[in-house]
């Protein structure tokens, strides 16, 4: 269920990659982007620009459609860096083929993590067969217990939907359908420090009360801010670097490749 690495007062560097969409063979493209490309230009980035990391974090969309391929191609290309990874699904993914696939001892779907005097949790948002998220209850009992179990540990909590409008009004049909019980689930705890998310293909770095809520852009396509319908853009693709302090204090940025992304249609309607 959980695993627990390093020292108490070490600084944890940790990755967070996100919405990859692969597709079952690594030459198809989506939206004309070749998506394992880009992802393979973002992984070889992250992990060159912030040696020595601790975890990478993959929240979800890792597949378009989803298959074995897809999932094996991203474990072929994670074990040889001997990085801890902690992979949570997203609404295209199939969550039983990926947790058959990444469950490794170091690649893994597990929901808990312990980093020191921090716990990074991770929570499926996923609703089968729908593009949108919602937190199962079972999902907010695991929070509380994590938060009760590690009471004097600070917290991160990943999800791959997002908790906070995005102001895009197709996007936020899209939101954790219950994001209010959720945040009211955090705001109870002063040790959950941060909540990092995927979905939105944009950067987020807002507060919600006490805690910082982080959203990544995708490794391959973004869309664009504050669209009333689907739109991509042309941003370049991205990744999130995080710090982790033994304090509870962290610091974050994120990085984009210097290109856009070769091929982009950005006359589509969805994908």
């Amino acid at each position: 269920m959980s695993s627990a690495m390093g020292q108490t007062s070490k600084t944890f560097t940790l990755l967070h990659l996100t919405d990859s969409h692969l597709m079952p063979h690594a030459d198809s493209t989506l939206l004309g982007v070749n998506t394992a490309d880009y992802f393979l230009k973002i992984l070889d980035k992250s992990v060159s620009e912030q040696q020595p990391v601790d975890l990478i974090l993959l929240t979800g969309d890792l597949a378009q459609d989803p298959s074995a391929q897809s999932y094996q191609f991203l474990l072929d290309n994670l074990l040889p860096l001997k990085i801890p990874c902690l992979c949570l699904p997203g609404n295209h993914d199939d969550f039983a083929i990926m947790q058959a696939i990444l469950c490794t001892d170091i690649i893994h779907c597990r929901k808990q993590v312990i980093l020191g005097t921090w716990q990074v949790i991770a929570l499926n948002s996923q609703i089968p067969d729908s593009p949108a998220g919602r937190l199962a209850d079972s999902e907010l009992a695991f929070l509380q217990q994590c938060f009760q179990a590690y009471p004097n540990h600070h917290s991160l909590v990943a999800v791959h939907h997002h908790c906070l409008p995005t102001h895009s009004a197709w996007m936020d049909t899209m939101i954790i359908a219950n994001h209010e019980a959720f945040l009211e689930t955090i705001s109870h705890y002063k040790q959950a420090k941060l909540i990092v998310n995927g979905h939105i293909h944009q950067e987020m770095d807002r507060m919600s009360g006490s805690t910082r809520v982080l959203a990544t852009p995708s490794t391959c396509f973004q869309f664009a801010p504050a669209s009333q319908t689907f739109q991509v853009d042309r941003t370049a693709p991205a990744y999130r670097v995080i710090k982790l302090f033994s304090d509870g204090s962290a610091t974050t940025e994120v990085r984009r490749l210097s290109e856009r992304p070769k091929g982009l249609l950005t006359n589509h309607h969805g994908y």
